[in-house]
C-alpha cells in the first residue's frame, strides 16, 4: 500500500487548506485513514481520523475547524482545515491502518509528510 499526500502549503492565519491522501495497492487492508502532524520539536499527534464504518475523530485543537472525509471509490481521504492558526504549522502525515490513535499502534502505512505553514 502506498499513500500519496498533497495539498500542503503556506497560508495566512485565518485561511484554509485542503489536504488529500490517495491510497493505492491492497487498500482493502485499510480500515481507518487520517492525518497526524508533527511540529518542530514536538511529538507526532493525531489530527483527524475516519473509519470505514463512518466514525470520525478529531483532536480537540481541530474540532470545529476541520472536516475529514473519505471517498472509498477513489480510496482518498481529505482534510479540510479552516481558520488556521500559526500553531497549526507542522508536517502533516497521512496514515492508514486498522485504527488510528494517539499511540500509532494501529497505523500500518504512512505517507510522506506535507508541510503546512501558517503565517501570522
Amino acid at each position: 500500500v502506498q499513500l500519496q499526500a498533497s495539498g500542503g502549503g503556506l497560508v495566512q492565519a485565518g485561511g484554509s487548506l485542503r489536504l488529500s491522501c490517495a491510497a493505492s495497492g491492497t487498500v482493502s487492508t485499510i480500515h481507518a485513514m487520517g492525518w497526524y502532524r508533527q511540529a518542530s520539536g514536538k511529538q507526532r499527534e493525531l489530527v483527524a481520523a475516519a473509519s470505514s464504518g463512518g466514525s470520525r475523530h478529531y483532536a480537540d485543537s481541530m474540532k470545529g475547524r476541520s472536516i475529514i472525509s473519505r471517498d472509498d471509490v477513489k480510496n482518498t481521504v481529505y482534510l479540510q482545515m479552516n481558520s488556521l492558526k500559526p500553531e497549526d504549522t507542522a508536517v502533516y502525515y497521512c496514515a492508514g491502518g486498522r485504527f488510528l490513535s494517539s499511540m500509532y499502534d494501529g497505523v500500518d502505512y504512512w505517507g510522506k509528510g506535507t508541510q503546512v505553514t501558517v503565517s501570522s
